[in-house]
């Protein structure tokens, strides 16, 4: 028994002490576990300059932007949410954030209703409809409002516009402006507008957002993508491109989405409709896009013609409001024209 105990205090001299190990400091890319300073501008170089941005993104992603293994970009994104705590949140702490969340007024009391507020940032919010629904009315709209100060239902910021048909009009902005008490010239040199001639430059410019935001430092709280399916539509004719155009749309939306969620701002979307001609009953009007636009849309409004002028709102989906309609008159905006 002696000797036993004799070989076990032997054995405890020749262990060293438990050492605690210290925790490195994260404060930029550089720091993250298997990332160099060439790896570093790699990922910075294509968009991935910040812990946020590594937080959510893919492996894939990873790895063709810095050239490292599948491996090491799960380490990276790993430690980076780790650093930014991005785990759960207990029910009564997002209720108490939603009640700070940011909403765009729409200009129209009972429309601003429907939405519980206006337009909610941290989301897709998508409008359909034909033509002449003041689906591009209401882009215009937003455009102005959100640089109104926040006690009237504006976000004091910037409006990204991405024009898909050429409808964006400066002289309807100036008219807008005009009515709420803003500085036309100032209003139009805070709207960004970028005309889309195809699918991937549509995209690109989406891609670009981010780009404004961090290395220009504007402080946009709107992005307006006029019309959504414009070129989607144009680019893939025909059932045999349709897996590859919805592939495509995903991308595209899952962008979207990211920016409405790491930047807190409001991503609004226009879309087309089409009818359906196996409808025989009620109305046969549908949004186009199919499930992945549907999916990607937080908020999804059927806007149609009303009579003398009203639009009518009807609010199609939403997780936390019920269903319901809004009629709402254009002129209530200043602009009698649609």
């Amino acid at each position: 028994m002696s000797r036993k105990i004799e070989i076990l205090e032997q054995v405890q001299e020749v262990m060293p002490e438990e050492k605690s190990v210290k925790k490195v400091k994260i404060d930029s890319v550089e720091d993250l576990p298997g990332v160099g300073p060439a790896t570093a501008e790699k990922l910075k170089e294509s968009g991935f300059d910040s812990l946020l941005s590594l937080a959510v993104a893919s492996p894939g992603e990873l790895v063709e932007a810095g050239g490292i293994t599948e491996a090491t970009a799960r380490k990276v994104i790993k430690a980076a949410r780790d650093t930014m705590n991005m785990g759960f949140e207990s029910g009564d702490e997002l209720l108490e954030r939603r009640k700070n969340i940011l909403k765009i007024s729409t200009g129209s009391k009972s429309f601003d209703a429907l939405l519980g507020g206006g337009f909610e940032a941290g989301g897709i919010t998508e409008c359909f409809g034909e033509f002449g629904s003041s689906k591009t009315q209401i882009a215009h709209q937003l455009a102005v409002n959100t640089q109104l100060p926040k006690e009237r239902g504006g976000a004091e910021g910037v409006c990204i516009y991405i024009d898909t048909e050429g409808a964006f009009r400066p002289e309807r902005i100036k008219q807008m402006s005009e009515h709420q008490g803003l500085d036309p010239i100032q209003t139009l040199k805070n709207i960004k507008v970028a005309r889309a001639f195809n699918s991937d430059h549509q995209m690109l410019l989406v891609e670009k957002v981010e780009d404004l935001i961090k290395n220009e430092g504007l402080n946009v709280k709107l992005v307006v993508v006029d019309s959504l399916m414009s070129h989607f539509r144009a680019d893939f004719s025909g059932r045999g491109q349709l897996a590859d155009r919805q592939q495509k749309l995903n991308k595209h939306m899952h962008t979207l989405q990211k920016l409405a969620t790491a930047y807190n701002l409001v991503v609004y979307v226009t879309n087309q409709v089409m009818a359906k001609p196996d409808t025989f009953f009620g109305d046969p009007t549908a949004a186009i896009g199919g499930h992945i636009v549907g999916h990607n849309s937080q908020t999804r409004i059927y806007l149609r013609k009303g009579k003398k002028g009203t639009r009518v709102a009807k609010l199609i989906d939403s997780p936390h409001l019920p269903d319901g309609e809004a009629i709402f008159n254009i002129e209530e905006t200043g602009v009698k024209d649609v």
